[in-house]
Parts: structure tokens; sequence; C-alpha cells
């Protein structure tokens, strides 16, 4: 769920502080990069009771626990959010994560994607046993590169099936992330041939998010981007990015991350993988 802001009685960690840890890792088969969102992952760190801060994300993440823990499900998805979420209790000692972009996970699951929004489901309840198969055959496997390979291959197989997304959601969602998230909604749905109603059904059925809230969402990971890049002050990464000003800027990250940029910018600076405790 949802909550106000970081806890002082907890030790919490950013999501993105992770990317920057040393883990196992690997691209994905050419085959599959349409998909995917970033390397495939492991990750082997344990780490003491703490809060994880979820910043918003138009990405679905799979995640499959070689080594179980008491918190979620031996398997599961997180779908997309339009707002930041805080999740109790430690990770795995030891698991596997697959971001996929919203296009990508809505034909390789093979379900809506409004119906993952804001959501933490069993994999197995979106799978079905197909999914407990997977799960079961990264479990049992010895080493990383194999876990990976299974990946490309299962994945790979649903993808070989699946259903394309709509011709005209896909190049909505093309021109969406092409402006950063500063495209017109009303001007997508013209240029796809839509009426602005239609173009917002079909389009959270299939990316998670309405195009509104897909768009502030893009604009706030691109902003992300740069912030943890350097270079540039905070006023000029609000132009940089689209928002009217410094302030627009600090009220998204507060909305979307749950912490100011500078906050935020603090966190990256320091990343580290916490000892265990």
């Amino acid at each position: 769920m949802r909550a106000a802001g970081p806890a002082a009685r907890a030790a919490w960690y950013l999501e993105n502080e992770r990317h920057s840890w040393r883990v196992p890792h690997r691209p994905p088969h050419p085959r599959m990069r349409q998909y995917v969102a970033r390397d495939y992952e492991g990750s082997t760190e344990q780490i003491g009771s703490h809060r994880l801060l979820l910043p918003a994300t138009t990405s679905v993440t799979l995640v499959v626990k070689v080594l179980d823990s008491p918190y979620r499900p031996a398997e599961f998805v997180r779908g997309p959010a339009d707002t930041f979420h805080l999740l109790d209790g430690v990770c795995a000692p030891a698991y596997l994560q697959i971001m996929l972009n919203p296009l990508g996970a809505y034909q390789l699951l093979g379900v809506p994607l409004d119906e993952l929004r804001g959501r933490v489901a069993d994999l197995r309840d979106v799978l079905g046993p197909a999914g407990a198969r997977f799960a079961d055959r990264v479990r049992d496997a010895v080493t990383w590169r194999q876990r990976f390979a299974i990946v490309d291959e299962v994945l790979g197989g649903r993808a070989a099936t699946a259903t394309p997304p709509s011709p005209e959601v896909a190049r909505a969602w093309s021109i969406l992330v092409a402006s950063g998230g500063r495209a017109r909604v009303g001007r997508i749905a013209a240029e796809v041939g839509w009426s602005h109603e239609h173009l917002t059904r079909r389009f959270t059925t299939q990316v998670g998010l309405a195009p509104k809230a897909a768009a502030r969402v893009i604009r706030f990971g691109r902003a992300a981007d740069r912030l943890g890049s350097g270079g540039s002050s905070l006023a000029g990464l609000a132009t940089e990015s689209g928002y009217a000003d410094q302030a627009h800027l600090t009220r998204d990250f507060r909305a979307l991350a749950g912490v100011t940029p500078t906050d935020f910018l603090a966190r990256l600076r320091t990343a580290a993988p916490p000892d265990p405790g």
C-alpha cells in the first residue's frame, strides 16, 4: 500500500539504489529486447529488516525467489504504478528479477495490464500452471547463466504465440516515450485516428496506465535518470524534463518517488549494499 513517506522506525531503501549494486545480470537475447526494459538481474544480497521504496513506473516486474522469504509470494508480478509504494519486510536471500516494458508485459503475460496496476500478484494466478513450471525451473537451475537462459527460452516461447498490441496503442506509446512524456494526449489520438476516449480505454488496457498518467510517469523517469547522471541544477533539470518550474519537479518527485529530488540524488550517490543486520 502507499504510505505517506519513508518511516523513521525502519531502515528503507530506494529501489533505484539497488540497480547500482553489483549483482549478476545479463542482457536478454536479441529477440527478447523489444519486450524487456532492462537486463535480467539476479540478487544475492542479504539485507536486514527494511522497507523498500518503489517509485512509480510504467514497467512490469517479474520476480522469482531462488531462496524463499516470508514476505510476498514465491514468484510474483508487480504491475505498473502511477504513485510510489513502500513494501515491508526483507527481500528474499536470492531472487531473479525481470523488468518488462508495458507492451512486452501485455504480450508475454497475456492479461489486461490495468488488472495489475498498483498490485503485487502471484505469478501462478497470472500465468497458471505455466507460471509454476517456469519458477520451478529457475529455482532448480544451478547457475545464474542457466537461469537467464531459462528466461529467454520460456518468455521467447510465449512471445512466439503472443497477441500483439493494437498498432494504434503501440504508436501512441512510441510517441509518448519519444517525447519524454510531453506529447499531448489529444494530439496523439488525432495522429492514430482514434477519439480521445477510445484511445484512453484501449491504452489503459494494454499499458496499464491511462495515457496522461503514463506520460507523467515517463517524464518523471527521464528526470530521475538525468538527475542520477548529474550535470544540471534542479531548475535546469526541470526545464530540460518539461516541468513548469523546479517546484513542479519537486511535487512530482514527492508524489511519484516519495522523496524530494535532493533526497533522491543523495540516496543514489551513497548507494551501496547495506550490511545484514
